[in-house]
């Protein structure tokens, strides 16, 4: 078990369920806070880049509304080290659209996103030095974690979380949990 975990009295499902606040914030950034060479080692040297290598404490999410189309490049970088991460979604099946090597350019990524018939997954390798873009439709309400699989790496901050809305029916609505459902 790492340390990531032992702060948690109660799951995030439970936290959005009962509509308690202060235990997460929705301001998951839609940009990397600064732009820089993702892909370049010196991040680790550069004393100007060391603000680069601390990351923020807290649980920050994505808010989304239900059925809404969730686009994201997942950018690696050589802050601490390169390797890959596998990055896995928890509550959804996503479509891998690119995958590509060096630091993600939208211009040139246009040209090898596969919309026919792209891979589906909910567990993406991120190559070393590389990115990939994934798109999932947000069609069950909730509280759902995207994580790297390596643990090593949640004590970092390689971690976020989607909370997808409630839907307009009964049948897309997240119902309560059952009564005897034990708490955390």
């Amino acid at each position: 078990m790492t340390e990531l975990f032992l702060y948690f009295k109660s799951s995030a499902g439970e936290w959005w369920k009962a509509n308690v606040v202060d235990v997460y914030t929705a301001d998951f950034p839609n940009n990397p806070a600064a732009l820089f060479d993702f892909t370049n080692v010196t991040v680790n040297t550069d004393p100007s880049l060391q603000p680069l290598r601390s990351t923020v404490k807290g649980t920050k999410l994505k808010k989304v509304q239900y059925n809404a189309t969730v686009e994201m490049v997942l950018q690696n970088t050589a802050i601490l080290g390169t390797e890959n991460h596998p990055l896995h979604l928890h509550g959804f099946n996503f479509f891998v659209l690119a995958q590509g090597f060096g630091n993600f350019n939208a211009t040139a990524a246009a040209s090898s996103y596969n919309l026919v018939d792209p891979q589906v997954r909910n567990t993406v390798a991120v190559p070393v030095g590389g990115w990939a873009i994934i798109r999932f439709v947000a069609n069950n309400p909730g509280v759902w974690i995207l994580h790297c699989h390596l643990d090593a790496h949640l004590p970092f901050g390689l971690a976020t979380a989607f909370e997808v809305a409630n839907g307009p029916t009964a049948e897309s609505t997240l119902p309560p949990p059952p009564p005897d459902y034990p708490t955390c």
